[in-house]
């Protein structure tokens, strides 16, 4: 049988909602992890957080890999270049095709937008 883990092993575990940053004149993006090479090529996990922030006015992501976002806290309203749009609460998430045309419209200030984004490359 294996010996138990130290009891202080997992005593500073990060935390999502922990140190969120207060500065609400722009969009905080956080690299939790990410690994190059084949497989899963380019991944990235970030935190994202947004405290009132929008897309400029006439502005579309047209990314080349996929992308995976979910809102963990706050609101969040995403439009896309087909003229369809999807609002968002804590708990919703979507999956985003490459070149996806999307912006964000709108997210909450007060409690800020806090999202998880995971981008892969498939090919």
């Amino acid at each position: 049988m294996r010996p138990a883990p130290p009891a202080n092993l997992f005593a500073a575990l990060p935390n999502l909602f922990a140190a969120l940053p207060g500065d609400a004149s722009a969009e905080a993006v956080e690299r939790l992890a990410g690994a190059p090479g084949p497989g899963l090529s380019g991944l990235v996990i970030e935190r994202i957080v947004s405290r009132g922030q929008a897309s400029p006015a006439g502005f579309w992501y047209d990314q080349e890999q996929t992308e995976w976002v979910a809102l963990l806290a706050g609101t969040a309203r995403l439009e896309f270049a087909d003229g369809t749009a999807c609002d968002l609460r804590p708990g919703d998430w979507l999956e985003l095709a490459p070149h996806r045309r999307h912006r964000v419209a709108a997210t909450s200030a007060e409690p800020p937008a806090v999202w998880l984004a995971v981008h892969w490359r498939t090919s």
